[in-house]
This record gives C-alpha cells, structure tokens and sequence, in this order.
C-alpha cells in the first residue's frame, strides 16, 4: 500500500510541527539579580547560592556584577 502525496505532506508537516512544540519546551530562561537578603562582598560561590535558594527561592546563586554582588538566578 502506498500513500498519497498529501498523505507524505501531513505525516511530514506533522512531524515537523511536533518538532517545533518540543524544543519551545526546552527553552528556560534565566534572569538574574542582585540578592535582597545577602548585602555586602560577595566572597564565596557556594554561600551566595544556598542563600539564593533558601531565602530567595532562586534556581542558583554566583558572585558576579561591578561591585562582586551575590546575584541570584530565576526561571524567567
């Protein structure tokens, strides 16, 4: 049994659209900010992250920007 023309046209178009849906589905995001519980010197990575995600419900944490402020990540 072979397809038709516009039966190739569908299953291909279709696949092309599920292929589109999946990968807007796997695009995140992520905005950050300077932390408004941790003031000060960032100095360590790993304090500045457990900050973000405990206090700020942040995804992670780093030390960064011109004055090395703890910046906190979020999905956008």
């Amino acid at each position: 049994m072979t397809l038709s023309t516009a039966s190739k046209f569908y299953i291909i178009f279709m696949f092309h659209c599920l292929l589109l849906i999946s990968t807007w589905e796997v695009e995140a995001t992520l905005c950050g900010r300077k932390s408004r519980t941790l003031s000060g010197r960032c100095t360590s990575n790993s304090d500045c992250s457990t900050k973000c995600i405990k206090w700020e419900y942040a995804t992670y944490g780093s030390c960064g920007g011109f004055y090395i402020d703890c910046i906190c990540f979020f999905n956008c």
